[in-house]
């Protein structure tokens, strides 16, 4: 493989210390590189030197002749001044841009919801974020280096950008750089992973999963000083051989050192035991919604919502931007009041939110974070049955990666990570018993966001996530959720059930338009449906017969949840046989939902 660039001996200090001394790395071409580390270590620092936009103070980068580099920055860098269409393809004629193939996918898959000629200035941040993407990857680069390319992306976008930098390049060409605090990203798209710390950077083979095995293995060898990040990274390495979707299956997962490595690792978290905690904290009751709906000026928003969660429930909420999540979650803390159906609330219930907004830290703004910790409570429970643990706020901070000499800090003058922090501190220790994070892990770093999981494992109490992160929504929660049509739906096969959906969703829309389109051409009607006379009939009948099953196993469900409640909570045993029972009647559920699927379509 061809050498395209490389550093010799970088070296890179500010005032107050040194960020790299005598680095030396080098990019080939099929190179896919993943960048981890602590948040101010020098992340951004070295794709800037790397990219030639940032001048070492000591050392040199090498450029092979003619290769060109491409740069998405984590600052939103966009001209407002600009339309969406100028602003991706410039003064180009459409006959040109249109009849790229290469072009026409990123719009289709960036851009398919905004207005052409929208100006940049009204767009939203997440708008922004993907039209700087799009006018990026429309061009011819040897090298792309993109810093935080998944900000503000939701899933669907997330997804489609993985896939498009699988196969943008022949596998020997071309070389990606790219850091990210999305794991599921890194282990999908990179084939190789650079730790950046204590000034150096470290080299580690294969994506996400094969990096934290390596540093496991790298930690134990070398007796490392740092045992509690250790023990974090083994438990995670437990969770991506044990159930993490779509990983066990990594060549370049080496599964007997894997294995060995997590034998003496229990389970990440005793789902009997914090249920048991959960149902004596919150009793039979947590929040009904019985067919709740929402509307706005005339607009439905949210209709026919069913859902009862069940005490120590973990639940994953996904849905596009503007689909209604926000609002769900506000029937469930009490803000949003419903417009039609009602919202039947436990008499123990206490909801706490994490919200996307910092305001909840401003009266604290000149505090000190010692200050701000001191009028708590001197200590808090954590964790359930064995593992129970009381700790002191110090100690919370403390495994929320805060130092002592960042207690005499004032709270306005912490990163975005350390405030985000510090504000889910605050709200765990008001102790409710249902939590709702609203994109907790934003302004986190990789190994900020695998402590605070750690945290949530021992949280006992009902617990709701709204997330684009995927790696951090299927580490958490235990079921997912989407809101599609102003609907709730059940997700039995996750985050890959909902990318099917909307995909299904996608095809089904535009077959639609191609047919009305072909309708108005023809002088016919649109809507003739795809099965005539018996066949019809048949699909019709069995359609009406799926939704009565599906409907009366979703009652089943329900109450067999809110009878776990009346069930011996030390009976661990019985509990876990009636919990196999659910999911059993759960993966029926979802293979009823493909068929009834399968016949809408159909249908049409």
């Amino acid at each position: 493989m061809a050498h395209l660039l490389g550093a010799e001996g970088l070296h890179l200090e500010y005032p107050t210390r040194v960020v790299f001394d005598s680095v030396t790395l080098g990019i080939e071409e099929g190179d896919r590189i993943g960048i981890v580390g602590r948040n101010g270590d020098g992340k951004s620092s070295l794709i800037a030197m790397l990219a030639g936009r940032l001048d070492p103070d000591g050392g040199r980068v090498t450029v092979r002749g003619g290769t060109t580099i491409g740069v998405l920055d984590q600052a939103d860098t966009l001209d407002d001044a600009l339309t969406v269409g100028t602003a991706v393809v410039g003064d180009a004629p459409e006959h040109e841009w249109a009849g790229d193939a290469k072009v026409r996918d990123v719009i289709a898959g960036l851009l398919a919801d905004l207005d052409w000629e929208a100006s940049v200035a009204s767009l939203s941040g997440g708008q922004r974020r993907r039209v700087a993407l799009a006018a990026l990857l429309t061009g011819d680069w040897d090298v792309l280096v993109l810093d935080e390319p998944t900000n503000h992306l939701d899933v669907e976008a997330i997804t489609w950008l993985a896939g498009h930098l699988k196969t943008r390049w022949a596998r020997n060409a071309g070389a990606l750089l790219v850091v990210t605090h999305d794991r599921w990203f890194l282990d999908e798209v990179c084939t190789a992973t650079w730790e950046v710390h204590d000034r150096i950077v470290e080299p580690f083979e294969g994506g996400y999963a094969a990096y934290i095995l390596q540093r496991v293995e790298r930690d134990r060898m070398a007796a490392a000083s740092e045992a509690k990040r250790q023990n974090l990274a083994r438990k995670e390495l437990a969770w991506l051989r044990r159930g993490a979707p779509a990983r066990t299956s990594k060549p370049k997962f080496r599964i007997e050192a894997a294995n060995t490595l997590i034998e003496d690792v229990p389970e990440i978290r005793n789902k009997t035991e914090l249920q048991s905690l959960a149902v004596s904290r919150l009793g039979k009751d947590v929040v009904d919604l019985l067919d709740a709906g929402v509307a706005y000026d005339g607009h439905e928003v949210l209709k026919d919502v069913e859902w009862r969660i069940a005490p120590g429930e973990r639940t994953g909420i996904l849905g596009v931007n503007g689909a209604g999540k926000s609002t769900l979650l506000g029937l469930v803390a009490g803000t949003t009041v419903p417009s039609s159906g009602r919202v039947k609330r436990g008499k123990t219930v206490q909801v706490r939110t994490l919200t996307q907004r910092t305001s909840e830290l401003e009266q604290h703004w000149d505090d000190p974070v010692r200050t701000v910790i001191e009028g708590l409570r001197t200590s808090y429970t954590f964790g359930a049955g064995s593992k129970a643990q009381d700790l002191t706020p110090g100690q919370l901070l403390e495994r929320l990666g805060f130092s002592s000499a960042q207690l005499s800090t004032r709270v306005k003058e912490l990163s975005g990570g350390q405030q985000r922090r510090l504000q889910l501190l605050l709200v765990l220790l008001d102790q409710p018993n249902v939590l709702i994070l609203d994109e907790p892990t934003n302004d986190m770093d990789t190994d900020m966001l695998a402590a605070i999981e750690d945290l949530l494992d021992s949280w006992p109490g009902t617990l709701l996530v709204v997330s684009h992160d995927r790696y951090f929504l299927e580490r958490v929660t235990d079921q997912q959720y989407a809101v599609m049509g102003g609907r709730l739906r059940h997700l039995p096969g996750g985050v890959d059930e909902y990318l099917r959906l909307r995909a299904a969703q996608s095809t089904s829309r535009s077959s639609s338009e191609e047919r009305s389109d072909e309708a108005e051409r023809g002088g016919r009607t649109a809507s003739a449906p795809a099965l005539s006379g018996a066949e019809l009939r048949a699909a019709e009948k069995e359609l009406a017969s799926l939704e009565r099953r599906m409907q009366k196993l979703n009652d089943q469900v329900d109450r067999a949840k809110h009878a776990l409640a009346d069930h011996d909570q030390s009976d661990y045993a019985g509990l876990g046989e009636r919990m196999k029972a659910i999911q059993a009647q759960q993966d029926e559920v979802a293979e009823l939902e493909l068929r009834w699927f399968e016949l809408t379509e159909q249908l049409g």
